[in-house]
């Protein structure tokens, strides 16, 4: 099949032939043509597949005919991240040179002022990830009544990020007839009902199993068993180090993710400082620094990448030839996306998974997912050095202490003979005479001085010596008490 058979607009058809473009892939078969004629589609392929161009060939195809008004856009894009939604900004750009389509994009990181002008003058496609659309919304500078086409790409992710709710909620602003197209690479039961509850009979379209890996990717498992637990870190960053040198020119460029923002910090300053072109992307940077990053990793200028799982979703970068995963992903489906950076478009790759004792439960549970054991790998250089034995076998190790008899025996002074002691005295009934101010206990001081232990003794304080108001002796009086008297 061509994208001629697809019956796609000739404006249309023309961009997709001029960016390099015959063959459509598989997804790209299966759903354009339930979009173009108006069906809901819900859209199941792995990674690098192809599922942009899924939805926007169709959707320029559909919007050629009418016009936006002002804060009123035709139709709705979200997306997870403002990396993905900035990619398929532009997609849009390449696809709809030939039309005049207008577009915004509303990400974080952006003034608004800016992408309120954009909404005033009204908009055919609306680009943007559901925080920001809805803080547009709740500043009344948009409305969503107007809403043709509604697209959610990397559904999956945006359950991993807990978007859910704001989906929930942009779903209800817009019209009840209107086409949604749905788009994930892995179908949670929470994502099932998401579908069963605003998609009206929606073609299903599963171009690979869901949580499948492409088969052009090389899965290779590292294990690390650090010689002490406080030096997992250190030697894990080394290990990396020896990675990365040892693929030697077949590594053209690599993504390295981490789990936590601090170990991108730890493993970007490694790399630098050992001497690697090395770029950092998490979802702290500003808008302005992830950009530059992403277009240096694109341009060659960069060739190393330290990322969060902000860069795991939807980029499409073809020529990332390796991916490391400097820490297993906690979830599962997380590793499906990883690699799925690399072997892109029928390219091969390579991804390598860096592995301490206390992640082999992470393991166990990816290859449960994908249903295939990942090889395992020698790390470069040969084996670790084995970790140092426990603190009880070093005692073991030690030699045996010697036996009482072996040692030297003490000899033994005779001892004086015990003097018996004296009987008691008898006790004495003698009456007890008063004490005296002298006769009381006394107690020792820090500073070795005794001290006279001071009490109540014969003193009776003046509190107590106070007369007692008649008035008060009467409230205790009992009533008949008061009536026997009277």
């Amino acid at each position: 099949m061509t994208f001629d058979e697809l019956d796609l607009d000739p404006n249309v058809l023309k961009a997709v032939q001029e960016a390099g473009y015959t063959q459509p892939t598989p997804i790209q078969a299966q759903a354009i043509p339930f979009a173009i004629k108006g069906r809901d589609v819900l859209g199941i392929a792995q990674t690098g597949t192809g599922k942009t161009a899924s939805f926007t060939l169709p959707m320029i195809t559909r919007l050629v005919k009418g016009r936006a008004r002002a804060r009123m856009p035709r139709s709705l894009i979200l997306c997870p991240t403002r990396e993905l939604a900035a990619q398929v900004a532009e997609n849009f750009d390449t696809y709809g040179k030939y039309v005049k389509l207008s577009k915004a994009l509303l990400i974080g990181g952006v003034s608004f002022g800016d992408q309120d002008k954009l909404i005033d003058r009204g908009v055919d496609v609306l680009i943007a990830t559901p925080g920001r659309l809805l803080d547009h919304f709740e500043r009344g500078k948009l409305m969503l009544s107007a809403i043709e086409i509604m697209v959610v790409d990397e559904a999956d992710r945006m359950l991993d990020m807990g978007f859910i709710p704001d989906i929930e909620r942009i779903f209800k602003l817009t019209p009840f007839h209107r086409q949604t197209l749905f788009f994930s690479a892995t179908m949670p039961p929470e994502i099932t009902r998401l579908t069963t509850e605003f998609l009206h009979n929606p073609e299903r379209v599963e171009a690979t199993a869901p949580a499948t890996t492409a088969t052009t990717v090389e899965q290779l498992l590292c294990r690390l068993h650090p010689s002490r637990r406080e030096d997992a870190e250190r030697e894990k960053r080394d290990l990396l180090r020896d990675v990365l040198r040892g693929e030697g020119d077949a590594l053209k460029n690599a993504i390295v993710f981490c789990n936590r923002k601090r170990d991108i910090s730890s493993v970007f300053k490694s790399l630098e400082k050992s001497g690697f072109n090395v770029g950092a992307l998490h979802g702290d940077l500003d808008q302005s620094v992830r950009t530059a990053t992403l277009d240096g990793f694109r341009d060659g200028s960069i060739a190393i990448l330290v990322a969060s799982d902000v860069a795991a979703r939807g980029l499409d970068i073809p020529g990332v030839s390796h991916v490391v995963n400097f820490d297993v992903p906690i979830h599962s489906e997380d590793y499906v996306h990883r690699i799925g950076r690399t072997g892109r478009a029928g390219r091969t790759g390579k991804a390598i998974t860096l592995c301490l004792p206390h992640e082999e439960k992470h393991v166990e549970k990816i290859e449960k997912l994908i249903e295939r054991p990942i090889a395992a790998m020698e790390p470069p250089g040969g084996p670790r050095p084995a970790p140092r034995a426990p603190a009880v076998e070093a005692d073991e190790a030690r030699p045996p202490r010697r036996a009482r008899e072996d040692r030297p025996q003490r000899r033994a002074e005779p001892r004086a003979p015990r003097e018996e002691a004296a009987a008691p005295e008898p006790v004495r009934d003698v009456a007890r005479a008063p004490r005296r101010e002298d006769d009381r206990p006394r107690r020792r001081s820090g500073g070795g001085r005794d001290e006279a232990v001071v009490g109540l003794g014969d003193h009776v304080p003046a509190f107590l010596l106070r007369e007692v108001p008649k008035r008060a002796l009467r409230a205790n009086v009992p009533d008949d008490a008061d009536d026997q008297a009277a």
